[in-house]
């Protein structure tokens, strides 16, 4: 599954989700740091981390937030649901 992670710098909430999804196993990252890009900052600067997964044909979609309270395996059963409900 690809996901692309919207973060920024010194975002501890970024830093954790980050470091759970990192040990995935199926799970393919990309951070997209919100401060290099005008467009994403004025759209996710209150929002980080946001989080998208990419479809077969580049589409991204939105995932809901996990709790910053979630352990990795948490963050993987509901990743799995994800995965299986839009395919």
């Amino acid at each position: 599954m690809q996901l692309i992670l919207f973060s920024k710098p010194d975002c501890h909430l970024c830093e954790g989700l980050q470091e759970k999804l990192e040990q995935i196993e199926f799970v393919s990252l990309e951070i997209r740091d919100i401060t290099e890009n005008e467009e994403w900052f004025q759209r996710y600067q209150y929002e980080v981390p946001v989080l998208f997964a990419v479809d077969a044909s580049g589409g991204e979609h939105p995932i809901p937030r996990p709790s910053p309270r979630s352990n990795v395996a948490q963050l993987q059963q509901m990743l799995q649901k994800y995965a299986s409900a839009s395919s």
